[in-house]
């Protein structure tokens, strides 16, 4: 859900390509038309409307031609695309999915223009997985990540304050306090392996390290154990399954049942909840997820969408004055108060002071992280060994045991692809 989560909905103004496929010619009136490739469903029409007018107006040399792309199947059009003589001019790529095109040779490497972009104020969960071997290829465009999502009402009738929620021992004091006989502390089921992620992150480690040309799993190291130990200790203080993960059943519904505290979602989640029970309709509130002091809020893994420009793509100049615009400042700006995203620079963060949810995102996204930036951990995710070690410490099992084999899984699996 969170690999890439931008769209910009088509709408009168700019067509689509019959087959979403290859760069358009220059239009009739002399101006460059540049194809561009966004994902689907996440940003609103009027949003879409108003920047392709804006960017128009600004640089009436360029037209913008906008395919709509959808996610099933996305990442071979693009391998394809990217192979061929007829590219679009821009593409939008989740944060994570940079490694495995550029990896290829088909992206034009920006690194000597990130200082134009303003690159030294980027969030690192997405500028860091938009580089690969050392050169900047994707551009931040925008963010999301998980926060705590709360029942205002409950913790009200516990005494608590959630905004004294600062580190994770008091967190735990709060969800022992709230785990009573009719309600779980907090709903967390047993295969939610991006909250371990960051709870491994708190501690130091990491999912998998990098030595030379080979990577390695690390769920063995001691610091990844803590981070499994904490999230063994949280997990327990309520009814969430130990062998499925958020979908399963989707934990917004399990909580729009009223007998759950907290979950750990991204902000959206608290729509699902009310939309399910409309009786929790201002009874839901947000805090990042807290961290190991009261300084620092918790690692979380950020999710998002980077911009890239084909090597092939005839248009280049035109298209890194897109990218320009639509990741500068003004423009993230607005897209932050119309979609309550995460701006793509920490000195932004303040365009979503007024969104509860949003602002709770970007207090943890300051400090967010993605998954190890290699092609091979694709391969991973696709086994995912992770959810089956967190299933089977839950249920018992001896945890370094089981993350030895868990990490041995990993290594064959991002050296083996």
């Amino acid at each position: 859900m969170l690999a890439g989560l931008s769209a910009l909905v088509i709408v009168s103004g700019v067509s689509a390509c019959g087959d979403g496929s290859g760069s358009s010619g220059d239009s009739a009136d002399g101006a460059t038309t540049i194809d561009v490739w966004l994902m689907r469903d996440s940003i609103s029409a009027q949003f879409q409307k108003e920047f392709v007018a804006g960017f128009e107006a600004a640089h009436p040399d360029i037209d913008v031609k906008v395919q709509i792309q959808e996610w099933d199947g996305i990442g071979e059009k693009v391998t394809a695309a990217l192979a061929s003589n007829d590219a679009p001019d821009v593409i939008e790529t989740g944060n994570t999915q940079v490694a495995q095109y550029a990896q290829s040779g088909g992206l034009l490497d920006l690194s000597d223009r990130t200082d134009e972009l303003g690159g030294g104020d980027w969030l690192k969960g997405l500028a860091e997985p938009g580089a690969f071997e050392g050169k900047q290829y994707g551009i931040p465009y925008y963010a999301a990540n998980r926060v705590v999502i709360y029942r205002t009402d409950l913790f009200e009738k516990a005494g608590i304050d959630a905004a004294s929620i600062k580190t994770r021992d008091q967190w735990i004091a709060a969800t022992e306090k709230l785990d009573t006989a009719g309600t779980q502390g907090i709903y967390l089921p047993g295969q939610m392996w991006y909250a371990l992620a960051g709870f491994i992150w708190d501690e130091g480690g990491d999912l998998a390290t990098r030595s030379g040309e080979t990577w390695k799993g690390a769920l063995d190291t001691p610091q990844a154990l803590r981070g499994m130990d904490f999230y063994k200790k949280l997990q327990a203080l309520g009814k969430g399954p130990k062998d499925s993960d958020e979908a399963e059943p989707p934990q917004a519904e399990v909580m729009a049942k009223g007998q759950v505290a907290q979950i750990i979602s991204t902000p959206g989640g608290a729509n699902v909840v009310t939309e399910n029970n409309p009786e929790l309709k201002g009874k839901l509130g947000f805090f990042p997820i807290p961290g190991k002091t009261a300084e620092r809020p918790g690692s979380v893994f950020i999710g998002g969408s980077d911009l890239v420009i084909p090597a092939a793509s005839g248009k280049q100049d035109a298209a890194f004055t897109f990218i320009k615009e639509l990741t500068g400042d003004a423009w993230q700006r607005k897209l932050a108060a119309a979609m309550s995203y995460v701006p793509n620079k920490t000195t932004l963060a303040d365009a979503v002071a007024s969104d509860p949810g949003a602002s709770a995102m970007a207090a943890g996204a300051a400090v967010g992280r993605a998954t190890p930036n290699t092609p091979g951990w694709a391969a991973v995710e696709a086994k995912n060994p992770i959810k089956d070690y967190m299933t089977a410490v839950l249920t018992g099992a001896d945890a370094p045991t089981e993350a030895a084999r868990a990490s041995a899984s990993i290594t064959a699996a991002m050296n083996d692809s």
